[in-house]
């Protein structure tokens, strides 16, 4: 079974949404299941995770909603103040729900470069694992370094670097990024999410094998067992279509036997966010 491990909704606002930049015009418009599910037909995935886009408790509910609308969408990936002190009791809240998988925090517009080491922010993530809840770390290239320190801190928390980190793609500049990614194979708590390549490639010229070489570096550092596949829509509008997000993935992974293939397109995001098909 195929599932995609990333999937965004939205309602748009210009305010609400105003990292949607006038290069973007493309995502100025409102995204819905009815928008998406024929893609994800047509390219063989069954289920969607959904993941916050909006910092507020309102996204969550959003999300939540459409997941217990729609069976195809086993579970959400929403947002908390980690910073909170009530945030032991916003983490019970949510237990209850059992489609909430986990949560994340843009961390990459965080002005601050070392947020993740923030002491009231490391609390809250202290408090995930009580509840059996995950995190997805979203950050920029800049940031591997100090999030390899926030992961070693958080050993025996359920991680992923979404986004594989967002190397340069366009520019193939890829040696800081390298270095710093590899730190990270010896930390078995730590999962990687194959999205959001596209965006960081060339929007308009991009090609299957400009994505080759950083694909095979994160096999090499997380094995297939600790990668899985995001499709990143809409934002993988930016440059291409869902289909093309999978061909992607698939035309750079064709060398892995059927199981390791198998891990990637679902099994492996089934295991870290605990999705009961």
């Amino acid at each position: 079974m195929k599932i995609d491990s990333h999937l965004h909704f939205w309602k748009y606002h210009p305010v609400k949404d105003a990292w949607i930049t006038d290069d973007m015009d493309v995502l100025k418009s409102d995204f819905m299941p009815e928008d998406l599910l024929s893609h994800m037909s047509a390219s063989g995935l069954a289920l969607g995770l959904l993941v916050q886009a909006d910092q507020s408790e309102e996204e969550n509910r959003f999300l939540l909603d459409i997941a217990k609308e729609h069976e195809c969408f086993p579970g959400v990936v929403g947002w908390v103040d980690f910073r909170n002190e009530s945030i032991d009791d916003r983490l019970a809240y949510y237990a209850s729900e059992p489609l909430m998988k986990g949560f994340r925090h843009i961390v990459q517009s965080e002005p601050d470069p070392n947020f993740l080491l923030n002491p009231q922010f490391a609390h809250g993530i202290s408090m995930l694992k009580k509840y059996d809840f995950t995190y997805d770390v979203l950050i920029y290239p800049r940031h591997l370094d100090v999030a390899h320190r926030f992961c070693q801190e958080h050993s025996d928390q359920k991680l992923l670097i979404d986004h594989i980190g967002k190397p340069d793609i366009k520019n193939k500049n890829f040696s800081a990024w390298k270095k710093d990614i590899e730190k990270f194979k010896k930390l078995d708590h730590v999962y990687c999410k194959l999205a959001g390549l596209i965006t960081e490639a060339d929007w308009k010229q991009w090609k299957i094998d400009d994505f080759k070489e950083v694909l095979d570096i994160c096999l090499s550092v997380f094995g297939s067992k600790r990668l899985m596949f995001g499709s990143d829509w809409p934002v993988c509008l930016l440059g291409g279509s869902y289909a093309d997000v999978c061909e992607i993935i698939e035309a750079n992974i064709s060398q892995l036997s059927t199981d390791e293939q198998a891990d990637v397109w679902g099994k492996t995001c089934q295991q870290f966010y605990n999705i009961q098909p």
